[in-house]
């Protein structure tokens, strides 16, 4: 464009043709010069240049040759000669039409003719006094000078490098671009931009690809969408690749949509120029690209005899018609708005019937796009909701169905509210977002997935994020705000882009304003869509705020909820690091030297950002890890977190000492942990231990890494006691020793005890859960020995098998208390030995198995398996009651069939008899108690006390006094004082033979348990019918 009002900055190539005066040795291209010193041009015409301006080329970065003034042939050649020429208001096409002449300042060069004349740059001065030059057909800058000016933006800005800025003492001008060949005059691009096809469908992978056989440098990438006015550069993300090779560069993009629909740009230099090579990419749209509303829609004909339907498709490079069927009673008619056009149907007459619309999009050469959307007629006795109206109109809908409305002015979505099967109105759904928030959301998508430079929209989009935080109104704007914040931060980590102090501002600003908006209305019902929302802000601010740039070191900042110190240390660290907030309680926090000293090894700078947040431990969900409980927990209010960067890298090791001030309660030093909860977050003890004093008045949290911390209080704990402790492994060790002498016995008595199939069964059930439990009590104790936590394979494998093996250990005593029932209700009932024993191996084994491993796929996800500090089931999360339920149902099962014997001896004896045998059968009774309740592990029961007395050290020790030596008592009533067992035995010892004899396993419990001690030897067991096989002595 030439400005008449103003001079003409112009760049001209001149075609000399040697005269018979003046001859050239040889022809000459592409030869140019600085600008001359402006003449005036006035009817002549005439222009002055000096010899010295014929030198060297800048086409191409190639020396061109000087013409010889000396001899020759007479011959044509082109030169590149570039004058400035000033022409006032209309004049200069009238001058450039006359004959130049040019003539050199040195008297000894022979005049050239100018026989042509090409006009390469055209530029306009503005009321600055810059300029703004442009280049024509064929011309382009210098990749030097492109690199050293500021493009302008203006209609003549033509690519990457169309239109530059100079400054009113600097001149520029556009040089030629090098030919094809020395045939041809036409420039060619040295590359070739290619693609497979034109129209990629929604999904695939699109592959652009680059081929040149030039030394290229600076290459980029743009993409200019549909409609929007300037290219957007592309960057590896989430969905963009780049991948290159000498001669060969690949552009990527999965997973394609029509969002990335529209002209692909490869920009870069080569011979000294700057070059673009472009491709048009179409994507067809989708079904889920079109916006339906409503997408179904209930009428009454009798009070809507009309409505109207629409469906809109956003800007693309393809060129769709559309259009309704059924049409009839209909008409159509299309509405533009902002970045998307919308094909409305006005249905003037009612449909009789259940009717479905279709909306059917078509672009030539793709398969239709059809949207459906059904109609339902109301008719007359159908439960219907009446018209409502509150913000939104809301027409008759019938019941099941679910009336929608658009959103008010500058919000996106639908309003929907359902109509219940009984006819009444349910709560109004809003799926408005404001317009504002979702472009910025939409941006930092984008902007993640690959489109536009993280270094400069990062900050544009966290300053506008700060004003449009005022805009939330809803739970589905509030969504929109934190997962923008979300998706800078994880653009800020793959680009490894700092923040100036102005980002960082903002960014705080917008979190102060998002910590104060109401819990129950924004909060709570985003929550419920999204209960990671809380986690995810922690870490994006925690991520955003440690990426602050090195020169804007040391940085601090405070807000109501928000307080944020930085600070810049040197290689060498001096001493200490402290800091300290003025919060509400205060905080105080250290990192030793020691800690830090090794992170400057390198020379570099070591930066620590602590950032204090307010409210949100509230706004965090209730979510607690190994060892900690899901309720009676409160926090003081607010949540610490400190990172360290050396060397542009963030390291969460290091020794961090804070002090809280004492809320009351039994302190926990905390962290949160993202990981926790299947990514939803939660508070986790692990690296993190409590120091506490008598007498100060803070409790300090000393913890061996870096993150969010807190502190939980708590009202109850259990007591930690050393000699407890001591107990504990004194009895296991005794347990363990009688076991294996309880199997050394077995092994020697084995046949002579298992000749009938009862005793087989009874001493079968005995053996396995002497088995289960000597491999559960040495896994026990060995288990403090393996490092505990989440993050130990060993410590979790400890407290499966214990988990299961004592379970297995209850549940074979439960089989053996069911054989006594048996026995005491059905006496005369036979036996199936292997049915019984497959029942008994299923009911020992498969159960626990079932209970075992359903804690740990239900709980281990949540971090809620592990105690804290131990290889044991937690006791706060709920895994610990996968073991305490079964064991306290089987420990009541026992409890019923051991009274049921305790009924049976004392029937026949309390009833008549003298007094003396009265106080035989309670000595009887006593006997049947000591032999039963370790068998039965009846002695479990206690466990009860210990989970109801928390504060109390007194059931613990009754507990672990009786059930840790479980093994003893076994050994001794269930082993040594079988009467069988010590005949084998002392059989196996003496080498003597005792009588082989049988009877029922009730008649022998209620003999052996009746009779006095010194004449049990002397009573005569009957033998057994041999239709009783069923029932033999054990």
């Amino acid at each position: 464009m030439i400005y008449s009002a103003a001079p003409l900055l112009l760049a001209m190539t001149l075609l000399l043709v040697g005269s018979p005066l003046a001859q050239a040795s040889q022809p000459v291209s592409k030869t140019s010069g600085r600008p001359s010193e402006t003449q005036q041009a006035g009817g002549e015409g005439t222009v002055t240049l000096r010899e010295e301006e014929l030198g060297q080329s800048q086409t191409g970065g190639e020396s061109g040759q000087q013409l010889d003034q000396k001899g020759g042939a007479s011959e044509s050649v082109l030169a590149s000669v570039y004058v400035q020429l000033d022409f006032l208001h209309q004049t200069w096409p009238l001058a450039l039409s006359r004959t130049l002449t040019l003539a050199f300042a040195s008297v000894s060069t022979t005049p050239r003719a100018l026989t042509g004349l090409n006009l390469t740059t055209e530029c306009s001065i503005h009321q600055d006094g810059s300029t703004y030059c442009a280049c024509l057909s064929g011309y382009r800058w210098n990749a030097s000078v492109c690199s050293h000016r500021r493009p302008c933006q203006s209609p003549h800005s033509r690519g990457p490098c169309g239109c530059l800025v100079f400054s009113p003492s600097e001149a520029g001008y556009c040089q030629l671009l090098p030919p094809a060949s020395p045939a041809s005059c036409l420039p060619t691009v040295p590359g070739i931009l290619s693609l497979d096809s034109e129209v990629q469908m929604p999904g695939n992978t699109l592959n652009v690809t680059f081929v040149t056989s030039h030394e290229t440098t600076n290459r980029n990438w743009f993409l200019r969408p549909s409609g929007s006015p300037k290219p957007i550069l592309l960057q590896p993300g989430t969905q963009v690749s780049l991948t290159s090779s000498p001669g060969l560069a690949v552009l990527s993009i999965v997973n394609i949509s029509h969002k990335w629909a529209g002209e692909y740009m490869c920009c870069f230099e080569a011979q000294g120029f700057r070059w673009e090579l472009n491709q048009v990419v179409k994507v067809p749209l989708q079904a889920t690209d079109v916006a339906r509303l409503p997408d179904q829609l209930s009428v009454s004909c009798a009070t809507s005899p009309g409505f109207q339907l629409s469906c809109c498709l956003p800007s693309t490079h393809l060129t769709y018609t559309a259009s309704w069927s059924p049409a009839e009673g209909s008409k159509a008619s299309f509405v533009n708005t902002p970045g998307s056009q919308c094909f409305v149907l006005a249905v003037q007459r009612c449909p009789a019937a259940d009717t479905t619309y279709t909306c059917e999009l078509q672009s030539p050469g793709l398969n239709p796009l059809r949207v459906p959307v059904s109609v339902t007629i109301i008719r007359d006795g159908d439960t219907t909701c009446p018209e409502a109206s509150s913000a939104v109109a809301w027409n008759v809908t019938k019941a099941g169905h679910v009336a929608q409305a658009p959103c008010p002015v500058n919000r996106t979505g639908v309003v929907r509210r359902t109509c219940g099967l009984d006819g009444s109105w349910e709560p109004i759904c809003s799926g408005c977002t404001d317009t504002g928030l979702l472009a910025l959301s939409h941006r930092a998508w984008l902007l993640r997935a690959g489109q536009g430079w993280p270094a400069a929209e990062v900050p544009q989009i966290l300053a506008e994020l700060s004003q449009q935080a005022l805009a939330v109104s809803s739970p589905s704007d509030l969504l929109a705000l934190l997962g923008t914040i979300s998706f800078l931060a994880k653009v800020v980590v793959d680009a490894r882009t700092q923040l100036n102090r102005s980002a960082l501002e903002a960014l705080l600003k917008t979190t102060d304003k998002v910590l104060d908006m109401d819990a129950s209305s924004l909060w709570t019902p985003a929550q419920e869509q999204k209960p990671s929302m809380g986690s995810d802000l922690l870490l994006a601010v925690e991520t955003l705020a440690r990426s602050l740039c090195p020169e804007d070191h040391p940085f601090s900042f405070r807000l109501q909820n928000v307080q944020l110190q930085t600070q810049l240390l040197g290689p060498t660290v001096p001493a200490d690091y402290r800091v300290s907030f003025s919060t509400q309680p205060p905080l105080q926090a250290h990192i030793p030297r020691c800690s830090l000293a090794p992170l400057g090894h390198n020379g570099t700078n070591i930066s620590i950002t602590s950032l204090v947040l307010q409210k949100l431990d509230h706004l965090l969900p209730s979510n607690y890890g190994q060892g900690l409980g899901d309720s009676l927990y409160a926090t003081p209010g607010l949540v610490l977190a400190i990172s360290i960067t050396a060397g542009g890298q963030a390291f969460d090791g290091g020794e961090v000492i804070m002090d809280f001030e004492d809320a009351g309660g039994t302190p926990h030093c905390v962290f949160w942990d993202h990981s926790l909860f299947q990514g939803k977050g939660g508070w986790s003890g692990e690296g993190c231990q409590v120091q506490t004093a008598p007498a100060s008045p803070t409790t300090r949290c000393l913890c061996q890494h870096l993150t969010a911390f807190s502190i939980l209080m708590s009202q109850n704990t259990v007591p930690e006691n050393p000699t407890l402790e001591l107990l504990s492994q004194v009895g296991l060790g005794a347990s363990i020793l009688a076991l294996l002498v309880c199997l050394g016995v077995y092994r020697l008595v084995w046949r002579a005890v298992v000749q009938n199939k009862v005793a087989y069964l009874r001493h079968m059930a005995l053996l396995n859960m002497v088995l289960c439990l000597l491999a559960a009590d040495t896994c026990f104790l060995g288990a403090p020995l393996l490092p505990p936590g989440p993050r130990s394979p060993l410590c979790l494998a400890a407290a499966f098998l214990c988990h299961f093996l004592y379970l297995a250990t209850f549940f074979w005593m439960l089989a053996q208390a069911l054989m006594l029932a048996h026995q005491l209700l059905f006496v005369f009932r036979r036996l199936s030995k292997c049915r019984v024993l497959s029942l008994m191996v299923g009911l020992g084994y498969m159960c626990p198995m079932g209970f075992a491993g359903a804690a740990l796929g239900l709980y281990l996800p949540r971090g809620q398996y592990l105690g804290e500090g131990a290889c044991w089931l937690s006791g706060k999360g709920g895994a610990l009651y996968t073991f305490v339920g079964p064991v306290l149902a089987i420990v009541g099962v026992n409890g019923l069939v051991l009274a049921m014997a305790v009924l049976k001896l004392l029937r026949p004896s309390l009833s008549e008899g003298p007094q003396a045998e009265k106080r035989q059968a309670v000595l009887v009774v006593i006997k049947a108690l000591l032999v039963l309740t370790p068998l039965f592990g009846l002695t479990w029961g206690l466990g009860l006390a210990t989970l109801l007395e928390e504060v109390s050290a007194v059931p613990h020790y009754i507990f672990t006094l009786l059930n840790a030596t479980q093994g003893v008592f076994i050994l001794l009533f269930g082993c040594l004082m079988d009467k069988k067992v010590r005949e084998a035995l002392l059989k196996r010892v003496c080498r003597s033979q005792s009588p082989n004899s049988t009877s029922s396993l009730v008649s022998y419990w209620l003999q052996v348990l009746s009779s006095p001690a010194k004449s049990r030897s002397e009573i005569a067991v009957p033998q057994p019918c041999r239709e009783e096989t069923g029932s033999a002595r054990s």
